[in-house]
């Protein structure tokens, strides 16, 4: 490749490299004789690694080209700088089977006097995804083949060949990873550039530089000590030219040497930027690709409207959690409370205060666990946010038993806690762990739910330490338990209650069915994650807990004899438990991969990522995303109250806007990343972007309507 006037000096030193290798080919005859001349045997060894033991149809599997260098050896990179050879990947695959693009780790740089290289030493993984056609049958064997190319250096370079290979059975059933990589894949794929969307990136051009701004999202509390920009294209920079970083206001700039001054800028910047210590702070990701326009000026850094202050916080956080009581998600649980407090209100005795005050620790208590498994977990690296719980089948599983046999007992089949009412006479003791697990269960089927307030206070607690976390949390739960406390604390209200009678019993039965209602609702969220065979195989498990729930409310009551109870025990126990232990066990192998397109009305949904959003931004279209989940009932009813709406629908085709829908139903870390550039941990979030550069996104309210929507998008102009 030609290179520009200046860089001809490293373009003759790599012509006589070249010319150098030429030269012992033609010396030596042939490339084994070559390799002989400078050691022997290649200093690097070439191994290809698959992360999962087999291979299914319609599916993805991950491989690695492992290349180890000998010390003080090395290999270059795709752009390899001043002089050096590309590292090369050639795939043969059968029929049906295609290799995606290799992903690169990001490079080092190699300096030799007044020459910059980009390239690797030591041990590196080069992945690289294989599609896997659905026509592909089972019981078969893939060969994978992988021709390698490089050159190895040291004083001397040495140019290096092999093919490598593997055997990767295909089986019906979804592909189970291999333990002995795992390790291996999570630490190759952390040196993988991704795509620095969380930060805003500029560039603009001067005569004889490029200057890049990188302006950090509201909750990135480190410093930026050292970053270097690598280029995909050649001729784009000086090697050898240091690259200086400076921070001015809210913004990092780095300046970057053209590769000739006074030479006609790129139009785009292209690469990879490596920064220390990282981009989310110590210890984290240090490698981001951007792509990024060349124009005349620099953004100016924007004003966050996230929460900034604890003191904000901890309000948004007990006002979003007292509106959490009015959220469709808790309304279930209210008939628990409901008919506890209706016999607690009428009996002197019962102090109905103390049963507020369990029904508070409860609901702290649900929320400290939430809260200090969140917060372990993201130490741990993974990508999470409220209601993450309900992103595991497991979860939903055992929830939805856990509501349905809540509901069986409404409806009298079995009752709770028979035993302890009525033993010496204690009837009137009836309810403080009730009370206690009133508050327990109101908090975990309140997950899916984001009340107004509570978005902005969980994206603030979630990246500040983890004491201010859990004050933030604890602030929540009292929210939400505050009107139940209040109520039972004040004697003077609790004479608007009504008295026992009749009607209780058949407003138990009612409620009943609203817990039933939940179940379907739960059953759904499992649906849309599993695909419906998992659905039908949870249905005969609820038939299987129906069953156990009638022998034990048959015949495990105190009315039974001794013997009898003890018999009927067992056989509920036993049915319950080996029946829920074959489901939780087996329903991995029967998930079905949801569609990835939906539909609603005249809008159409493409799934979301931060690659399309770029690329339509690029492209100055105007954007609308979605961040929901299937599990979370304030998205839905949105999703049938607004953008049902024919009015909503014909505003999006007119303006040509494109719908993004990011679904939170699975965890999703690309998501989790996306919602955390807004301050936010949790959906529902609407974010519209108006396609014009420059333009910060708006950000719509969690309960949205139709005149909602179409106010916003009336500020898109095309």
């Amino acid at each position: 490749m030609l290179r520009s006037p200046a860089t001809q000096k490293y373009g003759f030193t790599r012509t006589l490299l070249v010319g150098f290798l030429l030269f012992g080919f033609f010396i030596s005859g042939t490339f084994n004789e070559l390799k002989a001349q400078f050691g022997g045997a290649s200093h690097v060894q070439v191994k290809l690694i698959s992360e999962a033991q087999w291979a299914s149809p319609g599916e993805t599997v991950w491989l690695a080209v492992e290349m180890k260098a000998q010390p003080d050896w090395h290999i270059y990179w795709r752009n390899f700088g001043d002089t050096g050879l590309e590292t090369t990947f050639e795939f043969k695959l059968p029929k049906g089977v295609t290799a995606g693009a290799v992903q690169w780790p990001y490079p080092e740089r190699i300096t030799a006097a007044d020459i910059v290289s980009y390239g690797y030493s030591g041990d590196q993984y080069f992945l690289v995804p294989i599609n896997v056609g659905k026509s592909v049958k089972p019981g078969t064997v893939i060969p994978v083949k992988v021709h390698v190319g490089w050159l190895e250096c040291r004083e001397v370079c040495i140019p290096g060949e092999t093919d490598v290979s593997l055997d990767l059975p295909v089986k019906r059933q979804p592909a189970q990873a291999d333990a002995r990589y795992a390790q291996l894949f999570s630490d190759a794929r952390f040196k993988i550039p991704q795509p620095l969307t969380d930060w805003k990136v500029a560039a603009k051009a001067t005569d004889d530089a490029y200057v890049l701004q990188l302006i950090p999202p509201a909750w990135f509390k480190g410093e930026l000590k050292e970053v270097y920009f690598y280029p995909y294209d050649t001729d784009v920079i000086k090697y050898e030219k240091q690259q200086k970083l400076t921070k001015k206001g809210g913004s990092y700039l780095l300046t970057v040497h053209k590769a000739e001054a006074g030479k006609a800028s790129v139009d785009t910047l292209k690469g990879v930027l490596v920064a220390e210590p990282g981009w989310r702070g110590a210890g984290s990701e240090k490698g981001a690709e951007i792509k990024v326009a060349v124009s005349k000026k620099l953004l100016s850094a924007p004003k966050h409207s996230e929460i900034s202050s604890i003191w904000l916080a901890i309000l948004f956080s007990f006002l979003g959690g007292m509106i959490l009581n009015l959220m469709p998600c808790v309304l279930p649980v209210l008939s628990i409370k409901i008919m506890r407090f209706v016999k607690q209100a009428q009996d002197e005795k019962a102090k109905p205060w103390k049963h507020g005050a369990l029904f508070t620790l409860g609901v702290l208590l649900a929320f400290w666990v939430l809260a200090i498994a969140l917060l372990i977990l993201k130490a741990g690296g993974e990508q999470l946010g409220w209601g993450f719980q309900l992103q595991s089948p497991t979860f939903l599983i055992i929830l939805s038993v856990f509501m349905f046999l809540l509901g069986l007992s409404m409806f009298g089949v079995f009752e709770i806690g028979t035993s302890l009412t009525t033993v010496g006479g204690a009837a009137k003791s009836e309810g403080w762990f009730g009370s206690l697990m009133d508050g327990v269960i109101a908090t975990i089927v309140a997950t899916p739910c984001t009340a107004p307030f509570m978005g902005g206070a969980l994206g603030f607690a979630l990246t500040q330490p983890a004491w201010i976390s859990m004050v933030v949390f604890t602030f929540l739960g009292l929210g939400m338990a505050f009107p139940f406390a209040l109520i039972t604390s004040i004697p003077a209200l609790l004479k608007y209650v009504p008295k026992p009678g009749r009607w209780m019993e058949s407003l138990k039965q009612f409620m009943g069915f609203l817990l039933v209602a939940t179940v379907i609702w739960l059953l759904w969220v499992l649906g849309q994650q599993t695909g419906s065979v998992v659905l039908v195989l949870v249905l005969f498990d609820l038939l299987l807990t129906s069953i156990a729930a009638w022998i034990y409310g048959r015949w495990g009551n105190l009315a039974m004899e001794q013997r009898t109870r003890i018999i009927a025990w067992i056989l509920a126990l036993l049915i319950l438990g080996l029946s829920n232990w074959y489901i939780l066990e087996n329903y991995p192998k029967y998930i079905e991969e949801p569609s990835a397109t939906v539909t609603t009305g005249e809008i159409n949904w493409q799934p979301y990522s931060d690659q399309l959003l770029q690329q339509l931004l690029d492209e100055g279209k105007p954007v609308f995303v979605d961040f929901t989940a299937k599990w979370c009932l304030s998205c839905q009813a949105n999703e049938q109250i607004a953008f049902s709406s024919e009015d909503v629908q014909k505003k999006f085709k007119e303006l040509g806007i494109v719908a993004l829908k990011a679904d939170w139903t699975r965890r999703n870390p690309e998501i989790t990343k996306a919602l955390a550039r807004f301050g936010r941990m949790s959906v529902p979030l609407y974010v519209l972007y108006s396609g014009r550069k420059n333009d910060r996104p708006q950000i719509l309210p969690e309960v949205i309507t139709p005149s909602i929507v179409l106010q916003a998008l009336d500020s898109v102009k095309r």
